[in-house]
C-alpha cells in the first residue's frame, strides 16, 4: 500500500511499535540489509551520552559545514518538526523526500513483519526512521555525517555503522527502565558504540562509569581521547552572550573562541566536538583552516538549549529533562543571573527524578517555581503533590501559567521554561511561530 502524503507517512511511522521486549541489533542488521546496507556508504561520526549530545552534534555540523563540506545529522527528539531529525546542510528532509522513502522502505517492513512474526515482529518506529535517515544519505552522500543515538548505544539501532569517531558525551541517571540505575549500566549502554581501532572521545565523566569505558576501549584497541587528560578547555569572560574559551588539544593550541551557546556545561561540549572534528578531519585528509573553526563555534545555534527567544523580559528555553542537566541549568543561573529574578515553569515526565530535580532548580535563591502540564507522550510527575515545597506553585495549563507569570514579571527579569524536551517544543511553537 503506498503512502500518499506526509500525513500518511508520519502515520505509518508513529503507527509502529516503539520498543521490543529484548532489545538487540539483529533485527535492525537484517533491515539494513534488505535494503542494500545504505549505512555503509558514507562516512559517521556517532554520538552517545546523557547529557550534551545535541549541542556537541550542532557544533560538530557547524565546524564541517564552515570547512565548506557538506554535512548530515540524525538527531532526537524534534524541537520543531519531525523533518528536523534529519538535515542536510543544515535544511531538514523535505516532505516530500520523506514521502518517497517511507514508501521505499514499506515492502521490505512488511516482508519482515512477516518473517519475523515468532521473533518479536518487525522494525520499530526508531529503527523504521533510522532506516529512513541511512538511505537519505546513501543517496545525497553527505562528507561526513553526524549520528546522535536515540537512547544508549549498545542496542541503539544506529550501532550498526563504523564511524571514524565515536563520542560519549557524559554519563548520568536517565532512562533507568532502559538503562539500568547505575552509572556502571548505564556507562556499559553508552560503552557500546566504541567500535574497533576507531577513537573515541570522553567529555566529563564519573569515575565509575569511566572504568566500564576505558575497559571497552582497551578491548576493542580503540584510543581514547579524555577531556581534562588529553584535551583541555579554559573560560575566559564573555563580553557578549556565550562563552570565550581557549583550547589545547592534538598537538592545537587554539586561543580567541567565541561559543555562542550559553551554558555552563557548552565549553565542555564545544572542546568534546572540537577534538571530534580534527580526529576525524585527520582521517578525511581535511586541511582545515582556524578561522573556520573560530567561525563555526561563534555560529552554532541549537534550538531549545538555554535559547533566548525573548528579550525584556528575557524568556529562555532549556531542554534539561533529568538530574544532571538540572544541576547544570542551576550551575548557569548561578554563574550568569546572580541577582537576577528568575521565574521558571517547568514540566517533568514521571519516569525521571521530579523531586530531585525540584530541589535543584529551588537552590537558585530569587527563584519562583510554577509547575504545569502539557500533552506528553507519556505520563508526567504529580505537579499538585510537588508543588508543596516552598516558593513553588501549581498551575495545570502552562500557557495560563505564563500569563499569571508575565503580569508579576519586570522587564530585568528572566523568565524559563525547563524539565522535557517535548514540553520546550511546544512552548516554542506557541513563541515563534
Amino acid at each position: 500500500m503506498t503512502v500518499k502524503d506526509y500525513q500518511a507517512a508520519l502515520a505509518f511511522i508513529h503507527g509502529r511499535t516503539k520498543f521490543k521486549k529484548s532489545p538487540q541489533l539483529d533485527r535492525m542488521r537484517l533491515f539494513a540489509a534488505e535494503l542494500g546496507h545504505p549505512e555503509r556508504k558514507f562516512k559517521t561520526i556517532h554520538v552517545t551520552g546523557t547529557n550534551g549530545k545535541g549541542s556537541v552534534t550542532a557544533f560538530l555540523r557547524e565546524l564541517f559545514l564552515k570547512q565548506g563540506l557538506h554535512v548530515g545529522t540524525y538527531t532526537s527528539p524534534f524541537i520543531i518538526r519531525f523533518n528536523d531529525r534529519i538535515t542536510f546542510d543544515g535544511q531538514m528532509i523535505s516532505d516530500q523526500e520523506l514521502v518517497e522513502l517511507v514508501n521505499q522502505v514499506q515492502p521490505v517492513v512488511s516482508e519482515l513483519d512477516q518473517r519475523l512474526e515468532n521473533h518479536g515482529g518487525g522494525p520499530t518506529e526508531f529503527e523504521i526512521i533510522t532506516a529512513i535517515m541511512f538511505l537519505y544519505f546513501a543517496k545525497k552522500q553527505p562528507d561526513i555525517t553526524i549520528i546522535e543515538v536515540g537512547i544508549g548505544g549498545k542496542f541503539d539501532s544506529t550501532n550498526i555503522i563504523d564511524p571514524l569517531v565515536s563520542v560519549i558525551t557524559t554519563v548520568a541517571h536517565d532512562h533507568a527502565k532502559l538503562l539500568g540505575d547505575t552509572l556502571t549500566e548505564i556507562a556499559t549502554h553508552k560503552a557500546g558504540i566504541i567500535k574497533n581501532q576507531r577513537p573515541v572521545v570522553l567529555g566529563e565523566i564519573p569515575p565509575a562509569a569511566l572504568t566500564v569505558i576505558c575497559q571497552q576501549a582497551k578491548a576493542k584497541a580503540a584510543p581514547i581521547y579524555q577531556l581534562n587528560q588529553d584535551f583541555t578547555v579554559t573560560v575566559k569572560p564573555a563580553a557578549t552572550w556565550g562563552e570565550a574559551i581557549y583550547y589545547q588539544g592534538l598537538d592545537q593550541h587554539l586561543k580567541n573562541l567565541h561559543v555562542s551557546l550559553l551554558g555552563s556545561f557548552q565549553p565542555a561540549n564545544a572542546a568534546v566536538a572540537l577534538t571530534a572534528f580534527l580526529l576525524a578531519a585527520k582521517q578525511m585528509q581535511l586541511n582545515w583552516q582556524v578561522g573556520a573553526v573560530q567561525q563555526a563555534l561563534a555560529q552554532t545555534k541549537w534550538p531549545g538549549r538555554f535559547e533566548p527567544i525573548n528579550q525584556h523580559p528575557l524568556v529562555v528555553l532549556d531542554g534539561a529533562h533529568n538530574l544532571a542537566a538540572f544541576q547544570e541549568l542551576r550551575q548557569t543561573l548561578q554563574t550568569y543571573f546572580k541577582g537576577v529574578k528568575v521565574y521558571a515553569i517547568t514540566a517533568i515526565l514521571a519516569d525521571k527524578q521530579p523531586q530531585a530535580m525540584i530541589a535543584e532548580l529551588l537552590k537558585v535563591p530569587q527563584l519562583e517555581l510554577t509547575l504545569t502540564s502539557f500533552a506528553a507522550p507519556r505520563p508526567l510527575a504529580a505537579e499538585q503533590q510537588l508543588a508543596a515545597a516552598s516558593r513553588t506553585t501549581y498551575c495545570p495549563d502552562w500557557r495560563q501559567a505564563l500569563v499569571q507569570t508575565i503580569q508579576r514579571m519586570s522587564a530585568d527579569d528572566l523568565l524559563l521554561f525547563c524539565g522535557s524536551l517535548y514540553f520546550i517544543s511546544d512552548v516554542r511553537h506557541y513563541f515563534v511561530d
